[in-house]
C-alpha cells in the first residue's frame, strides 16, 4: 500500500481548495497539525518565543510550497520535514543566548527515561534541577544530534521516520542518536544509574 493512499480524501480536498485560494481550507489544514508542529519546535528549542517563530515560519513555507506538493508522500510527512528543516536553520541563524524551558512541570515529566536517584526530598526542586541539567546538556548537542534526540525521545518517532523527515539515511540517524545519547550520558552521568 502506498503512502499516498493513507491521505484522506478530506485532506486532499483541503490541499486542492487551498491551492485554489480558499483560506478556510488552509486554516483547517493548519488546525490538523498545529499542535504537532508547535510540539516539535518547543521540544527542539526549549524556548517559547523561538518555538512560535518556527511554527509561523513552517506554515508560511507550507503555504508558499503547497502548489509543489505532489502527493508522493503523506502530507504530514512533507509538513514535518519542513518543520524539521526550519528548526535546523533557525538554530544556525540564532545567536547563542539563554534558552528558557516552556514550563518546568512539562519538561520534568519528559525526563522519565533517566533513572533519577532519590537523594533529594523536595520533588519539585529535584524536577527543576533535572530540567535545568537536561536543558544544559541539550545545548551541547549539534543541531542535527539535538533534532534526532528530540524526535526520538520527546516525539516518539521511529528511526526510519526520522530519516525521512531529515532527508538522510537511517544509518545517519542512528549515528546522530548514538552520539547524542553518549553526550547526554556524559553530561548527566550522576542522574542515572
Amino acid at each position: 500500500m502506498s503512502k499516498r493512499s493513507h491521505m484522506t480524501q478530506t485532506e486532499t480536498d483541503l490541499i486542492t481548495r487551498t491551492i485554489a485560494g480558499d483560506s478556510t481550507a488552509f486554516e483547517q489544514l493548519i488546525f490538523r497539525y498545529d499542535k504537532d508542529v508547535l510540539s516539535i519546535a518547543a521540544r527542539f528549542t526549549r524556548n517559547a518565543e523561538d518555538a512560535k517563530d518556527i511554527y509561523q515560519e513552517t506554515f508560511i513555507r507550507v503555504f508558499k510550497g503547497l502548489g509543489n506538493f505532489r502527493n508522493k508522500s503523506e502530507f504530514s510527512t512533507w509538513l514535518f520535514r519542513i518543520a524539521t528543516n526550519v528548526c535546523l536553520t533557525h538554530t544556525q541563524k540564532k545567536k547563542k543566548g539563554e534558552m528558557v524551558p516552556l514550563s518546568d512541570e512539562e519538561d520534568a515529566s519528559n525526563t522519565a527515561y533517566f533513572a533519577v536517584s532519590d537523594s533529594k526530598t523536595d520533588a519539585q526542586t529535584q524536577g527543576n534541577e533535572i530540567t535545568r541539567r537536561i536543558d544544559t546538556a541539550l545545548k551541547n548537542l549539534s543541531p542535527r544530534q539535538k533534532m534526532v534526540f528530540t524526535l526520538r525521545h520527546y516525539q516518539d518517532y521511529k528511526l526510519k521516520d526520522i530519516a525521512l523527515l531529515m532527508n538522510c539515511t537511517e544509518g545517519t540517524v542512528k549515528k546522530y542518536l548514538f552520539e547524542a545519547t553518549n553526550k547526554m550520558r556524559t553530561y548527566l552521568h550522576d542522574l542515572y544509574e
